[in-house]
């Protein structure tokens, strides 16, 4: 596809103001490209009518919430933060399967917008979904949190409001042309992938709130040294066995962290990063050090295919 970025937002932007009408949407931003792209291609075309939302699933990057409010309001743009943590925590308490993990977060997450879209007495929900969530979950792959339609859920019964996708053609590379276009500051959207379901996708076996903060941890430590290389994405991951380490001259049974770096054009292929082994063994120490539970650490260099980017 050959994207025209300027003739693609005007096309949109008129598509949302069409759709929407005289009404008025709700945009559910994340704070990555895709849902940033969505939500400045919706405030063009429907300016106050547009309400922004971030549910703070407690899933995020640390001080995401913040973030995202600071970004946009520089843009002009008020976004309302819902602290949903304790919801979600819940909805994921006991379940260890990775697709019954991605079903429940996806679940809990519309819950939760529909209670906003009612309370706004909005009828349609703006979000950033893209060609590769589409194919992946349609193929089978992995089942994205933010596939309804595509998959013969009608989010107007099940949740009350219609979904707007302007995004679902694009695959990650062209949302980043139209990213810029807009005029997103290049932190946003030049930054990273994160998961829809947000940590909870680096965690093998259950999520509970003290899992997340170790892999918050640890991903925020990849992230910094890792990024002079912009890596199409870099991560952690929590595994759920653990191996024998030494702390102190004596034995200690602790738990293991995969490094996963890829570099990738749209998403449906990768290749592991080759990442000089100083930056890995600064990676290795400051995981052990800085979450002492870790006794080991490892760098996964399968291509996708066969494995997929994300563990779950």
């Amino acid at each position: 596809m050959d994207l025209k970025t300027k003739e693609f937002i005007e096309k949109k932007v008129k598509e949302i103001e069409d759709t929407v009408g005289s009404g008025s949407a709700i945009s559910a931003l994340s704070g990555g490209v895709d849902s940033s792209a969505c939500t400045v291609l919706a405030h063009k075309a429907l300016g106050d009518r547009l309400k922004v939302i971030y549910i703070d699933d407690g899933l995020m990057r640390e001080n995401e919430d913040r973030y995202v409010s600071e970004a946009f309001s520089e843009m002009g743009i008020k976004v309302e933060v819902i602290n949903a943590r304790s919801d979600f925590f819940s909805a994921l308490k006991g379940i260890t399967d990775p697709e019954d993990k991605r079903k429940a977060f996806r679940n809990k997450f519309y819950e939760v917008f529909g209670e906003s879209v009612l309370k706004s007495e909005a009828k349609y929900l703006i979000q950033g979904t893209i060609a590769a969530d589409i194919i992946e979950t349609k193929g089978g792959v992995k089942t994205q949190h933010n596939i309804l339609e595509q998959i013969g859920i009608n989010p107007e019964k099940g949740y009350g409001f219609r979904v707007i996708e302007p995004l679902k053609e694009l695959f990650k590379h062209q949302v980043r042309e139209v990213a810029k276009s807009l005029g997103l500051p290049k932190e946003l959207y030049k930054r990273m992938p994160f998961p829809g379901p947000g940590l909870s996708t680096r965690i093998i076996g259950e999520v509970t709130e003290e899992r997340v903060r170790k892999v918050r941890k640890a991903t925020q430590i990849v992230e910094e040294e890792i990024a002079g290389l912009e890596p199409f994405q870099a991560f952690a991951v929590l595994l759920s066995d653990k191996g024998t380490g030494v702390k102190e001259g004596k034995r200690k049974f602790g738990e293991i962290m995969i490094i996963r770096c890829v570099e990738s054009r749209d998403a449906m292929t990768a290749e592991a990063t080759k990442v000089p082994w100083k930056i890995l063994r600064r990676i290795s120490e400051r995981i052990t050090e800085e979450v002492p539970t870790v006794t080991r650490v490892a760098y996964e260099i399968t291509p996708k295919p066969p494995a997929t980017i994300e563990y779950i």
